[in-house]
């Protein structure tokens, strides 16, 4: 179908491209305008750059090309929502998620914020001193230059306490963002920081915190998009911990004004499809903003299944804000995962991953997902939690059902274990620990837990003799980015910087937009402008 004509192009010393491999090229030159032309015969349509256009079809009688569209230059910082560069001082609408343990480094956090993007510290699983100096560490590298970070505050059902002492922590030592995760309802924990020090100035409420919430169902993402619950701001109220006229104001705004929908991912995951899960949660973020008259814009961001340049252009393309990747920065030379572990990854393809019990939710049957190749963990946790459930207490286990307990998985007595487990919740939660004396089925769990808690660990220290145990966790997105890396320089584990996964994965979707541009208005585009090979980028 012929194209309108918005005017007429004439060459300077470039020709116009309508055959494959010069369509691929000019499609490739992103930072300059192009033009959508068409040939003499009105039967072609391919692409220009540079020249001039006018209204006029003829000029001292030389004619010249019409012009269906005009397009500006393409950068990879113009993907997703300029309110998100501008509310956290970034560069990039690009976002390095908060792998828990530590995965997630000070070290990979503060090389995203040089770089102009965002990252989140995995304080999650840490000792609280652990995280204090971590906090401490990117603070010093980062605050005085202003430059933005967060860190993650995840939900902890079973220790509220230890929840709401990681959100005074964050609060006290000045932590401006929150990676909210494993949420399924809020918690007096996550709405104290979400308000905290709200106030009004000059009729506009200004938020001093911003919370990141990470969903992957309508009914926890309902809860982050509507302002919080009366009855709990009363009582953060009533406890001291927000005033009056803080609470007052929350009730204008949602918990958190950046949500990102979770798909497909590492960790816990409810292997959601992005392009059936996405829509959902932007029709959701819709209508609540007209329920509750919100004027200013609730970002949606996209996570899980982002290995690739066409998997974040296909993630802008479906109206992100920003991305936020995981699984292949826990492969990054940053990260906190031992070189055992990336070599690991660098393994990976995309059907190489599992399910297992989580072991921060283990009674509640969650599960995270996690690498399968050259580790036996998956399927050893999934047998525990079988032995958990068809059990009331470690003394009815079979002996069968003992020595897999003992020989592969514990390397150790149950007695002695649960000597090390009852000596470890003594020190942390003597309340945890009671409760496990009072109920046999809850000390197995904990017991369980041992294994599952430790095999994250042997994999981030890089534990010899424990490689079949190691717990990484990995969503298919990691197979997809060592496919798409083979040949270049980012296939070797020691070559992978985070920066550099994350400006090629910005710059290669910046191409596969800019190729779909062109084919929308007409241009035949070749397969190849839809590939992009990795390179160095400064």
């Amino acid at each position: 179908m012929q194209q309108a004509t918005v005017g007429y192009w004439r060459a300077s010393n470039l020709a116009p491209a309508f055959d494959a491999v010069d369509v691929q090229a000019a499609a490739a030159r992103l930072r300059e305008p192009v033009h959508v032309v068409g040939d003499t015969t009105g039967r072609r349509i391919g692409v220009a750059l540079a020249g001039s256009v006018s209204a006029d079809a003829q000029s001292n009688g030389v004619p010249a090309l019409p012009v269906m569209a005009t397009l500006p230059p393409m950068y990879p910082e113009w993907l997703g929502d300029q309110s998100f560069l501008q509310v956290h001082g970034v560069r990039f609408p690009y976002v390095a998620g908060a792998m828990a343990n530590g995965i997630a480094t000070p070290r990979l956090v503060i090389a995203m914020a040089e770089a102009g993007m965002l990252g989140f510290f995995g304080a999650a699983g840490l000792a609280y001193h652990h995280v204090q100096a971590g906090i401490d560490e990117i603070s010093a590298a980062l605050d005085a230059r202003g430059l933005p970070w967060g860190a993650n505050l995840i939900h902890s059902p079973n220790e509220p306490a230890l929840e709401a002492k990681s959100a005074a922590l964050y609060l006290q030592a000045g932590v401006k963002r929150v990676s909210a995760s494993a949420f399924m309802a809020l918690s007096p924990a996550i709405v104290h920081y979400a308000y905290s020090g709200i106030r009004e100035v000059g009729g506009q409420v200004v938020r001093q915190t911003h919370v990141f919430c990470k969903i992957s169902r309508s009914e926890t993402a309902t809860h982050f998009l509507s302002p919080a619950p009366d009855s709990m701001l009363q009582t953060l109220v009533a406890d001291g911990r927000l005033t009056a006229d803080e609470a007052r104001l929350a009730r204008t705004l949602p918990v958190a004004e950046d949500v990102i929908v979770e798909a497909d991912s590492g960790g816990h995951t409810d292997n959601r499809t992005l392009t059936a899960l996405f829509p959902v949660i932007l029709g959701l973020r819709d209508r609540l903003t007209e329920k509750y008259g919100y004027t200013r814009p609730i970002r949606v961001g996209a996570a899980g299944g982002l290995g690739t340049p066409s998997g974040v252009a296909a993630a802008f393309g479906l109206g992100a804000a920003f991305v936020l990747t995981g699984s292949v920065n826990q492969g990054a030379v940053e990260s906190g995962l031992s070189e055992k572990g990336r070599i690991m990854l660098a393994k990976a393809d995309m059907a190489d991953v599992a399910m297992a019990p989580a072991a921060d939710m283990f009674e509640l049957g969650v599960e995270v997902q996690v690498l399968k190749r050259g580790t036996l963990f998956s399927s050893r946790a999934k047998r525990l939690y079988d032995i958990y459930k068809s059990n009331t207490s470690l003394q009815t286990l079979s002996e069968s059902e003992r020595t897999f307990v003992e020989t592969k998985c514990l390397r150790a007595s149950i007695a002695d274990i649960q000597a090390e487990t009852e000596g470890f919740w003594g020190r942390r939660d003597p309340g945890e620990l009671a409760k496990a004396r009072a109920n046999p089925k809850h000390m197995m769990a904990l017991v369980f837990r041992w294994y599952l808690g430790l095999a994250s660990r042997w994999a981030i220290v890089g534990e010899p003799g424990r490689e079949v145990d190691y717990q990484i966790w990995c969503g298919p997105a990691m197979g997809a980015f060592n496919d798409w890396v083979k040949g270049s320089f980012l296939e070797a584990p020691e070559n992978r910087t985070a920066v550099q996964i994350a400006r090629n994965l910005m710059e290669g979707a910046a191409a596969i937009t800019r190729a779909q541009q062109l084919r929308s208005y007409g241009v035949c585009v070749p397969p190849g402008a839809f590939r992009f090979a990795p390179r160095p980028l400064e």
